[in-house]
């Protein structure tokens, strides 16, 4: 793992503290959240998606949602593991989201509504 760290900001002014990986880190199967990144300028990240998951391992491994937050510019993963279950991992995600308004949620949404 790494031990460099981001805070998020979501918009009800809550921080949420996340830990940065290149794409393609293995993660182990534990549940959380994350986020599709890319670096526009030292220290300054711009999310791409928002998501969260029962299993960091299985979900990050989904190859639709990493390619498309790739042909967006993303070149890193936040993330971190957030065992209190899925409706609190499902508040943050929402919270951010609405703060941030990545890209790809938006993009995801009109072509899989379910998700």
């Amino acid at each position: 793992m790494t031990d460099t760290e981001i805070y998020w900001d979501g918009q009800s002014g809550k921080d949420y503290v996340y830990w940065i990986h290149p794409i393609g880190t293995s993660f182990n199967d534990e549940p959380g959240n994350f986020i599709y990144t890319k670096e526009d300028e030292p220290g300054s990240w711009v999310a791409i998606y928002i998501g969260h998951t029962a299993s960091l391992q299985n979900r990050l491994a989904d190859p639709e949602t990493e390619a498309s937050a790739i042909r967006n510019g993303a070149t890193h993963v936040h993330v971190h593991t957030t065992r209190s279950g899925e409706a609190r991992r499902a508040a943050e995600q929402a919270d951010l989201v609405a703060r941030w308004d990545p890209v790809c949620n938006a993009l995801l949404v009109q072509n899989h509504p379910d998700r």
